[in-house]
């Protein structure tokens, strides 16, 4: 298994990994702001893309957003193939990707939206600290990003204060965010966050 910075040659396992991040959320029955082929393409050919590799079998991926003229950068995408879960690939995935962050953008903000658990918990490994929606990017290009988000209606009723997603934000310039740790998990704090998605999620489909 090789995790590297993708580049045009692996934009053959675009569609794959589209198709894989759709069906993903489909079963997760969670929202999900649509990406092309195309788009996943472009991220690739610059430079902006990590893909991790089973000989030439495709097992995941993440790319980098940059938004606000580069003042924050968001990594996006996260997903692995169904055949290469329960492994700790997506750790590694994100570690990749948030260093490649890093040294692409040092003076960026790095953010995330995510519904899941599991990216809450990686994320808050690597220094990201969960924030309100109006400290992460005011670049409408990447709130109109979500228009394809089953959820979106939620957003818009907030006027983009929140959504079912949960803010993350690792800001270089602050101290404790400018090393790679570890937390001793608070496992009711997770649970009681968890829940309270879980029931936003079912009180919007009983509508």
């Amino acid at each position: 298994m090789k995790i590297i910075i993708a580049d045009k040659s692996h934009s053959i396992y675009a569609k794959d990994i589209c198709d894989t991040i759709a069906d993903s959320a489909n079963v997760r029955g969670t929202g999900i702001a649509r990406r092309t082929p195309e788009y996943v393409i472009t991220k690739m050919k610059n430079g902006n893309a990590v893909i991790a590799l089973d000989g030439d079998s495709f097992a995941g991926f993440c790319y980098i957003e940059a938004w606000g003229h580069g003042k924050f950068v968001a990594n996006s995408g996260l997903i692995v193939h169904p055949n290469y879960r329960g492994k700790g690939l997506a750790k590694q995935i994100k570690k990749k990707i948030f260093e490649h962050s890093r040294n692409k953008f040092p003076n960026s903000k790095v953010f995330s939206i995510t519904t899941g658990l599991a990216v809450m918990k990686m994320n808050s490994d690597l220094g990201y600290k969960p924030v309100t929606f109006s400290e992460l990017t005011d670049d409408q290009s990447f709130w109109n990003g979500c228009q394809t988000c089953k959820n979106y209606d939620v957003l818009q009723r907030t006027n983009q204060s929140m959504c079912l997603c949960t803010g993350m934000l690792f800001d270089p310039n602050k101290k404790e965010g400018s090393k790679i740790h570890k937390h001793n998990y608070d496992k009711k704090v997770w649970t009681r966050l968890k829940n309270i998605k879980q029931s936003m999620f079912f009180k919007k489909n009983k509508k």
